[in-house]
């Protein structure tokens, strides 16, 4: 489990393609502090394994089904991605609950500045706009972040400065694919719902 509150942004060192798969090298700092072989690291919002580390980097591979769902496959070598360590059991949720299992992809539609941040646009799913709602929360690339509104298949984000600077919300620009994980709590509810009938 992971919050959503990125800890670094990584670096892609290395990409090697297989028929099985992909597995990917990235150098980092922060998040290899206490590392060891089979924890999670949240890449780009993708919960993934690692499966070898040094000092500097890791890596961890990707299968297919990660790669048809996600926006890993489109990363290059020198591609920034942000990066989170699954979540400590006395650690603070800072952001919300983010699984790290993206539901699809979207993309950004615009952005323009507001205030000392700024206004993010995202096309997504028509099939998950139900789950996103104003003021709720949403885990884009592993962000969690707070929707401002809604459309028939769009949202919109305000980006502190802050989110901009420390993320690769800093190279989003009109066309970016993003990761989208919506909250949980909007399955499990729909989910106990359908199960009583009569109930609306």
């Amino acid at each position: 489990m992971f919050t959503g509150i990125v800890e670094e942004t990584g670096t892609v060192a290395g990409i090697e393609q297989r028929p099985g798969g992909m597995t990917l090298l990235i150098q980092a700092q922060r998040v290899l502090a206490g590392t060891r072989l089979g924890d999670s690291i949240a890449v780009n919002g993708v919960c993934l394994t690692v499966v070898r580390h040094t000092a500097m980097t890791f890596e961890v591979e990707v299968a297919p089904e990660t790669l048809r769902k996600t926006s890993l496959g489109q990363l290059r070598l020198g591609s920034a991605v942000n990066l989170e360590r699954s979540l400590a059991a006395d650690g603070r949720i800072g952001g919300h609950v983010v699984q790290g299992h993206v539901d699809a992809t979207g993309e950004v539609v615009a952005l323009q500045a507001d205030g000392e941040g700024g206004m993010a646009t995202f096309r997504g799913p028509v099939a998950l706009m139900k789950y996103i709602v104003p003021k709720g929360y949403i885990a884009v690339d592993g962000m969690s972040l707070t929707v401002v509104d809604t459309g028939p298949d769009w949202f919109s984000i305000a980006l502190i400065p802050h989110t901009r600077a420390v993320t690769i919300a800093r190279h989003y620009v009109p066309g970016v694919q993003v990761n989208l994980e919506v909250d949980i709590l909007g399955k499990y509810i729909e989910k106990l719902l359908a199960a009583r009938p009569g109930l609306s």
